[in-house]
Parts: structure tokens; C-alpha cells; sequence
């Protein structure tokens, strides 16, 4: 039986790598792994973690999903000529004031997480619709359906992702074609030390007033115990994206931890959101914290 081939965008470290050496060490060979990332010279650790022994079933790509041009010439590089998994991990963060963010990063955060996402879809789409089969995995956040502070535009660029993704299950359900979010909390990653992110001394915050100033250290001080106590491990998310992809009906959403499901459904039971608003500050900023 040929092997499904997978195309997984981000796999220079965290979830990405982890899910490519977890399918392309499959015992049973069942996958072809095309890994890719924007930055051939970080290939190192994929190959020391697969160490060699997967020639057959691993193909290390280099693909930039802001560069449309990136994201054809890879397509071009499958051999197969078809990708029966595609799964968008890509993604970046931005933390701080909003008042000290630049253009420039804000524009790269939307580049990246948004449209980075949509056009790499868009290249693989035709073909999947072609042959009336497919999966689109894309890894969401929390923070893609939970509002949180000094994260705006994150938020913002998740929250366009999920929209897209649940208007294309819509549709693409008539051509046999699953697309799934693994809804991630904070995940033991490179993530964090990638992350664009205000210090506290740093002189962008100078301009800031003392009140947002406290607040932000509150939060800082939240996030540090989050991810000290609640953190998962990327071997965790991993075992989430493989029951999505072996599942015979995925679902479209995963979610990868228990945190989030409960603020979620206080959105939807009360629409006008004080309720939700209430909580997540209490969460973030009480003095208990």
C-alpha cells in the first residue's frame, strides 16, 4: 500500500519536529514525511533525532509560508505529486503593550500566523479537491478562541485562523476533505524563546502609563506559573494530531488539555460576554496569582 504523504510546515523545532520524526519513525512505514522550515540551516536537530534511519519515509524541505513562490517550489519538490496530509504548524507570538508594537511586527505576526496559513492551503487545495480526498491540520491556540491581554495581536491573527479553517470545513466536507484544529495551551516548546516579547527595563516601555506597566508585570507573573505548572510536553500534542490523522471521522476541533473547553462554553451560554471577561481577568490578574 503506498505510504500517505504528509507536508508539515515549522518542523525546525517544537510541535513540528516532533510530529515529523513521530510519522516518519512509524514501524509499519505508513507515512512519508516532507518536513519543512523557512530556515534550512536549523536542520540539524530533525536529523539528529531521526539519526539517519528514515531516508525512505523523511524529506527535509525548505519553505517559507509568507513566499508564495517558497511554498510552489516545495510542492514541486514531492515527488509523489500529491500531498494526502497537509499540516499548517507555522506560526509565531508577540507579547507586550500594545501601545509599543510597530507596524512592522504586527504586519509580520498577521503575515505569518494568518496568511501564511491561507496561502499555504491554497496550494495544495486544487490537488486535494482533484483526487476528492484529503486532511488539513492546522494547530490552533487558545488564545485563537480566548481574548488574552498583551496578546492582541496573537489573538487576533488565531482568532482569523479559526474562522477560515470552520468556513473551509463547511465546504470541504463535499469534497471528502477533513480540516482539523489541535487546539494547543502553552506546550513545552521553542515557541517562548522565539516569542517577540516586551521586557520589563526594556525603553519601548518607557512611553507605557505605570497602571498598564503592573498589570503587564501581573501577567508576566501568571504565564511564568503556567507554563512552570500546566505546560505540555510536545510528545503530548503530538499523540492528539495522531488521533486526529488516524481517525476514520475526525472531528474539527481537538482540544489538547482540559483548561480550555470551560471558558469556551461560558462564551456560548452567555453570548454578551461579561461573564467571560470577568473570569479571565480574575484568572490572570487576581492577587492570588
Amino acid at each position: 500500500m503506498d505510504k500517505k504523504v504528509v507536508l508539515i510546515t515549522g518542523c525546525s523545532s517544537g510541535i513540528g519536529l516532533s510530529l515529523a520524526v513521530r510519522l516518519a519513525s512509524d514501524p509499519d512505514k505508513t507515512f512519508k514525511v516532507y518536513a519543512t522550515m523557512r530556515n534550512l540551516a536549523k536542520k540539524e536537530r530533525l536529523l539528529e533525532c531521526v539519526k539517519g534511519l528514515h531516508r525512505d519515509t523523511l524529506e527535509i524541505l525548505q519553505m517559507d509560508v509568507t513566499d508564495r513562490q517558497s511554498i510552489l517550489d516545495a510542492r514541486d519538490k514531492v515527488v509523489e505529486n500529491r500531498v494526502d496530509i497537509l499540516v499548517c504548524n507555522a506560526g509565531v507570538g508577540l507579547m507586550g503593550p500594545l501601545e509599543v508594537q510597530s507596524l512592522d511586527s504586527i504586519r509580520h505576526i498577521v503575515d505569518v500566523n494568518l496568511l501564511g496559513t491561507i496561502q499555504t492551503i491554497q496550494v495544495f487545495l486544487s490537488g486535494m479537491k482533484a483526487r476528492g480526498q484529503g486532511r488539513i491540520l492546522v494547530t490552533g491556540s487558545t488564545g485563537g478562541l480566548h481574548g488574552l491581554p498583551f496578546n492582541e495581536v496573537y489573538c487576533a491573527s488565531k482568532f482569523a485562523v479559526e474562522g477560515a479553517c470552520e468556513s473551509l470545513a463547511v465546504l470541504l466536507q463535499h469534497f471528502n476533505i477533513h480540516v482539523s484544529l489541535i487546539e494547543c495551551g502553552p506546550v513545552n516548546t521553542d515557541f517562548l524563546v522565539n516569542l517577540k516579547k516586551a521586557e520589563l527595563g526594556d525603553t519601548s516601555l518607557q512611553q507605557v502609563d505605570t497602571q498598564t506597566l503592573s498589570l503587564y508585570e501581573k501577567y508576566l507573573q501568571h504565564c511564568s506559573s503556567v507554563f512552570q505548572n500546566a505546560a505540555q510536553d510536545t510528545e503530548d500534542i503530538v499523540n492528539v494530531f495522531l488521533a486526529a490523522i488516524r481517525s476514520p471521522s475526525p472531528a474539527f476541533r481537538y482540544f489538547t488539555n482540559s483548561v480550555a473547553p470551560p471558558l469556551t462554553k461560558l462564551k456560548v451560554t452567555e453570548p454578551d460576554g461579561t461573564r467571560y471577561i470577568s473570569a479571565m481577568s480574575k484568572i490572570i490578574f487576581s492577587e492570588e496569582d
